[in-house]
């Protein structure tokens, strides 16, 4: 299955976003949907994977400056990457790591040095494959366990 990574332009981009986020955290993994969509949405930077044809495949977003320091513990250079989905059609395609690759990218352009993100605990192999290391306690996010795990770029 082929799709293209680009950043999310646009309202109809945006929409495809929520789809797919829609479709994998609230409908597959049963997050809360006020716990989903969150007040850094509007100031991300989100990438979307598509299909030939137009179908929303995957996402993942950047949150960087100002507020990836409020949530990264003040750490200087470090960006952070997340709500990280693909739709269970395209899983196993490596689509998943195109997207990280195309959100550290991202974040290279904005100055970052390091990434962070919050895995869930499912997905530690995944994250260590593309070159992350685990750090701290496992902890519950939205009633499903995760680990905080960084990157140097």
């Amino acid at each position: 299955m082929t799709a293209a990574v680009r950043t999310a332009a646009g309202a109809a981009d945006l929409a495809l976003v929520r789809d797919v986020r829609r479709e994998v955290f609230i409908v597959e993994q049963n997050v809360p949907e006020e716990l989903e969509y969150d007040e850094y949405d509007a100031t991300s930077v989100h990438l979307l994977a598509v299909a030939a044809d137009g179908t929303a495949l995957g996402t993942g977003r950047l949150i960087f400056g100002e507020q990836a320091l409020k949530l990264t513990g003040g750490v200087g250079g470090r960006v952070l990457l997340g709500r990280l989905a693909v739709v269970s059609a395209a899983r196993g395609t490596g689509l998943g790591a195109r997207l990280v690759r195309a959100i550290e990218a991202a974040g290279l352009d904005r100055g970052a040095v390091e990434v962070e993100l919050h895995a869930q605990v499912g997905a530690l192999g995944f994250y260590e494959r593309l070159g992350y290391t685990a750090e701290g306690p496992v902890y519950e996010d939205a009633g499903i366990p995760h680990r905080t795990m960084t990157r140097v770029l």
